[in-house]
């Protein structure tokens, strides 16, 4: 495992070069272009909070801000998840021809969309201002949050990427999973809203537990759960090292899969 990290490592300008074609790739046939990397959270921030408030009749007078940095996180989240399915399936003709750490593809992805989010991180900050939110010193934990939720999605895309090479529904299948981890977390409906014998779906729900983080640190001025956080990092780095060790040793049966 530790010669297939080193020889990652040598291939740090392919995973910039795939991380730059890829937010190309986002918009080349748009005609906003990179416009949209703002233009795309606003849009649903609209239409979630007709629906959440004018619609409903939910949601307070902080909604609009809480929506803003639910729905944000959560893109970054949908989007890895989504596209890991076909994060390595996509490159099946330049893995036939070249040696390459299969792990990169969904790094690269992953990366990617980070950068995305943060542009959406632009929109939040124009919530807060807009709604005159003001983040308290607890801000200065926003870089720890970030990383948690990088550590999650990376061991997350390893995983999903991996399988589908041998297992081509997971592309379909994925969509639905992240459905329902989007209507079983706080993001257009607020945690506390749950009774007693549900709120297991938000204590023991990672996503939610990373967007009540970026909630805590930008909207509430509180310290975010490091408990809770800690138990994610500590799951995720596993899994990231289970499933690196695990490419290193089937490099072979994915190159015959494909």
């Amino acid at each position: 495992m530790r010669n297939y990290i080193k020889e990652m490592i040598k291939r740090k300008d392919l995973l910039v070069y795939l991380v730059m074609s890829g937010l190309k790739a986002d918009n080349r046939d748009s005609y906003l272009g990179y416009f949209w990397w703002l233009l795309d959270p606003l849009l649903n921030i609209a239409i979630y909070y007709f629906l959440r408030v004018v619609v409903l009749r939910g949601g307070g007078p902080d909604f609009p801000v809480f929506l803003a940095i639910g729905l944000v996180g959560w893109k970054w989240m949908s989007a890895t998840i989504n596209g890991s399915s076909r994060a390595i399936t996509r490159y099946s003709s330049i893995i036939n021809q070249v040696y390459l750490p299969k792990a990169i593809f969904p790094f690269a992805l992953t990366f990617t969309q980070m950068f995305n989010f943060v542009f959406g991180l632009v929109v939040v900050g124009l919530f807060l201002i807009i709604f005159g939110v003001m983040p308290g010193w607890q801000i200065i934990f926003l870089p720890l949050v970030i990383l948690v939720q990088l550590l999650f999605l990376l061991a997350i895309s390893l995983g999903v990427g991996y399988i589908s090479v041998f297992i081509r529904d997971i592309d379909n299948l994925t969509k639905h999973v992240v459905r329902l981890f989007f209507y079983a977390s706080p993001i257009i409906w607020e945690g506390g809203l749950l009774p007693d014998s549900l709120s297991f779906i938000v204590d023991a729900n990672p996503i939610a537990i990373i967007l009540d983080s970026y909630r805590d640190v930008l909207m509430y001025a509180q310290v975010p759960n490091f408990f809770k956080l800690g138990i994610v990092s500590l799951g995720s780095v596993i899994v990231f090292f289970l499933m690196i060790r695990h490419y290193s040793k089937n490099e072979h049966k994915i190159i015959k899969a494909l």
